[in-house]
């Protein structure tokens, strides 16, 4: 999260007790063997972790070691791999449980990502209890997995989708919000960290004043895992969905938190083995969760390297992570507010290590591509999130997004990469080519 701090200068806080230092991200930054190439003849700098984060050792290794020593199925076999495969697969689910502080193993399904928790809950819980006439509340800056598939359920129900609107600053209109809820209301879905603009939503006030009127809260955590201490019940959501390869860990790995109660009330999202616990022509019965959303094999090697993202970031330290990211974000945000040309999108009271902008005149296609030809990855484009671009009045935005492993030194290759966009078309502030 962003603070008024001071300058991150060479040393990033260095001497201060409890602190990430300069020579400590160094350090961290050799764990990420990606980051030690050459993109187009320049050094890479990445910044594009809201779209995925790089792996550390730890996470490669520890999927390798899967396949090359004990690759199995679980819950099927007797034999040795088997059964170290479903330890390790089951002990995955119970770091996850306390990395969220979930009441109950059971409670952590393991899906592909937040597009797919979403869309279980949609058809396994949706499906149950939206009806005609009823609705379900999201927010003006939802990423379109949030949208889309409570959109579909409405279509299929005949129910209403209410759009809780926000200020030109990119923050919640909570206001607007408490007038949304309704008897009608089934369900509030809403982004833990907006994936534009970074905004941080106040989760515990959302699930207060929803829980008021019995209504359950989902949260997209796909921005919120990587860069805040989650804690599901102490913010009091009912779901809490986060991918695996946004914090750190393999693509196609992803948790979905559900409170015991309700996930003993839904039907499975899907069928097959795993399961299943009896099966006949006349009748199947399912398993209770987590197993009966697991149907089929899952992905077993995800699961074992999420584990080991998990424990690695809890090395470092969540309080640290964000003490340093909201630094580096404060330098960033001045930096290229420093830039006339550059029009920072959003201002929120609380935001997370993203920061969207635009180049006056310039289309975001082609600041990203220029910045690439500097050896510099960022994200441009509407970032799945249409509604919002709408909203702030821009059909596509440059975005930069943090993490642990960026440097100083990296946001200044942004600004130099920047002034060579700005030499290339004409606007202020003529570069001197990539740095």
């Amino acid at each position: 999260m962003s603070h008024p701090s001071a300058d991150c200068d060479s040393r990033i806080g260095g001497v201060a007790e409890g602190r990430l230092g300069f020579e400590a991200v160094r350090r961290i930054r050799r764990d990420f063997p990606i980051l030690d190439q050459t993109v187009n003849g320049q050094p890479l700098v990445y910044l594009d972790n809201a779209a995925t984060s790089q792996k550390p050792q730890a996470v490669i290794d520890a999927v390798g070691r899967f396949y090359s020593t004990y690759n199995s199925n679980i819950n099927r076999g007797v034999h040795s791999l088997g059964e170290r495969a479903t330890e390790e697969y089951e002990n995955a689910r119970a770091i996850v449980r306390r990395f969220i502080n979930a009441g109950e193993s059971k409670e952590i399904v393991f899906v592909r990502g937040v597009t797919e928790a979403v869309n279980l809950v949609a058809a396994a819980f949706g499906r149950k209890h939206v009806g005609a006439g009823d609705e379900i509340v999201i927010s003006e800056m939802e990423h379109h997995s949030n949208i889309v598939p409570w959109q579909l359920l409405c279509e299929e129900k005949g129910a209403s989708l209410r759009v809780i609107p926000i200020d030109d600053d990119g923050d919640l209109r909570l206001d607007e919000f408490e007038k949304l809820l309704s008897n009608r209301t089934r369900m509030v879905s809403v982004t833990h960290v907006s994936n534009v603009v970074g905004t941080v939503n106040p989760i515990r006030k959302i699930a207060e004043l929803a829980h008021a009127r019995n209504i359950p809260v989902f949260v997209d955590g796909a921005q919120g895992a990587p860069h805040l201490k989650v804690d599901v019940r102490e913010m009091g959501c009912d779901f809490y969905a986060f991918s695996g390869h946004k914090l750190y860990g393999p693509t196609g790995i992803g948790v979905l938190y559900g409170r015991e109660e309700l996930l003993d009330r839904m039907s499975p999202y899907q069928a097959g083995g795993g399961s299943i616990s009896t099966v006949t022509f006349d009748r199947t019965m399912f398993k209770q969760p987590p197993f009966k959303f697991e149907a089929g094999t899952p992905d077993i090697a995800g699961a074992i390297g999420l584990d080991a993202a998990i424990e690695y970031v809890n090395g470092i330290g969540f309080d640290r992570i964000a003490d340093y990211e909201g630094r580096l974000l404060d330098y960033a945000t001045r930096s290229l507010s420093a830039i006339p040309w550059v029009k920072l999108l959003g201002e929120p009271r609380d935001r997370a290590a993203i920061v969207s902008f635009v180049v006056e005149g310039v289309h975001a296609h082609d600041v990203g591509t220029i910045l690439d030809e500097c050896g510099i990855a960022i994200r441009t484009g509407h970032h799945c999130a249409q509604p919002l671009m709408e909203r702030l009045g821009v059909a596509a935005t440059a975005r930069v997004s943090l993490a642990f492993y960026n440097v100083r030194e990296e946001i200044n290759r942004l600004v130099e990469g920047l002034q060579r966009v700005s030499d290339i078309f004409g606007v202020r502030l003529a570069g001197t080519g990539c740095p």
